[in-house]
């Protein structure tokens, strides 16, 4: 098993959107072979800060969901309408 954390740092103002669709997101995610959860937390420090914890069979999983079309789709829409920098992920292996 292997859990990934997604660090995302959003602008301001669109914290709303950016939660709204990662709950699609994660309902999206259940059918995916290999995927055991997903939650996501908010920093109370920085609200615009946000680390996604999400657990996977193996890395070859998530390297094939984050590989998809699907995945790709919705990190452009980010990357152009929601975050303010560069995602990163971060594995731990147990």
């Amino acid at each position: 098993m292997v859990t990934i954390g997604m660090n995302y740092k959003v602008l301001p103002g669109k914290e709303e959107t950016f939660e709204t669709a990662f709950r699609k997101v994660i309902q999206a995610m259940k059918s995916i072979s290999g995927h055991t959860s997903t939650r996501m937390a908010r920093d109370i420090d920085d609200p615009q800060s946000y680390v996604i914890l999400s657990e996977w069979s193996d890395r070859a999983a998530f390297e094939s969901f984050i590989g998809s079309e699907a995945f790709r789709a919705v990190a452009t829409w980010g990357k152009e309408q929601i975050l303010a920098g560069r995602p990163a992920h971060t594995y731990y292996d147990h």
